[in-house]
């Protein structure tokens, strides 16, 4: 059996080059033969106006009377034989309502989304399918929960686009046949259960404070290093380290504190100390 693929296409959306035949041309005859013996009284009933964004299916005899939909502008419509139908050709928007989702990871989700969709070939969405936007509203709640049943929580959460971009083609698939092409399907919110959400939150925390006592650690293992080359540099220039001594007390000094600590080094308290020793010793000699 051939595909879909290689079937005609006129055969796909069931129109019949075959003539009307002598009871279609009788009818035929009969309802033109009407039209003139009203006119002008039957002109208003037999034109009618398409819009630029509108298309119409004419069926004669219950046959589509061609290959290409008509309009827009001015139509001939023959009285009893020929039913038209009106197709509008503008993006129609689809809001698919939440559905309940299992994932794949076991978790419970409500996920709504919405689907932009025009029909491009009138015949095809008029022949082939009965409502063909209730048939592509259906098609796209179906195709969401069979998407997204085969995702984890996390895939959901993080990898929209690429979940969006995937039920499109396969909705643009499916509908072809139906005269639709989907132009964007977008997931709109991902509902998941409070309980979960607290315990992802608990778990974003401890992350985020074990990555900062991470940093802190590097941060004072930096630190460190620094500080033990600062004092190989100060202990081979000692002129540094004085340096250094009056940029402490200039810093304290500015910012007007009562108490100033003035470093000393240890060389000269024991210089003082020294003196003050033998001073004492010089005095209880003479004594």
């Amino acid at each position: 059996m051939d595909s879909p693929e290689k079937l005609d296409k006129n055969s796909l959306v069931g129109i019949n080059k075959s003539r009307l035949g002598v009871c279609g041309w009788i009818l035929f005859s009969l309802s033109l033969l009407l039209m003139i013996l009203t006119f002008p009284i039957s002109i208003w009933m037999c034109l009618k106006i398409i819009k630029e964004y509108e298309r119409a299916v004419v069926f004669r005899l219950g046959r589509i009377q061609a290959a290409k939909a008509k309009g827009p502008g001015l139509i001939l419509v023959l009285p009893c034989i020929d039913v038209f139908v009106k197709v509008d050709l503008r993006t129609i928007t689809c809001n698919i309502p939440p559905q309940e989702i299992l994932t794949r990871d076991s978790v419970t989700t409500q996920v709504d989304g919405v689907v932009y969709y025009r029909i491009y070939s009138a015949i095809s969405s008029v022949a082939n399918v009965n409502d063909v936007h209730q048939a592509t509203f259906l098609l796209a709640q179906t195709t969401l929960r069979n998407v997204l049943g085969t995702q984890t929580l996390s895939q959901i959460l993080s990898g929209r686009e690429e979940i969006a971009h995937s039920i499109q083609t396969l909705l643009d698939d499916a509908t072809e046949l139906w005269g639709i092409r989907v132009a964007r399907v977008e997931i709109k919110d991902v509902r998941i259960p409070v309980q979960l959400q607290r315990s992802m939150a608990a778990e974003a925390e401890a992350t985020r404070e074990a990555r900062a006592r991470v940093l802190a650690a590097e941060g004072e293992m930096n630190a460190s290093k620094a500080l033990k080359s600062a004092s190989m540099v100060l202990t081979e220039s000692p002129v540094a380290l004085q340096l250094r001594y009056l940029q402490t007390l200039t810093t304290v000094a500015t910012e007007k504190n009562s108490t100033i600590v003035f470093p000393l080094p240890m060389n000269i308290l024991e210089g003082i100390g020294g003196i003050t020793s033998d001073n004492n010793k010089k005095v209880n000699a003479k004594a």
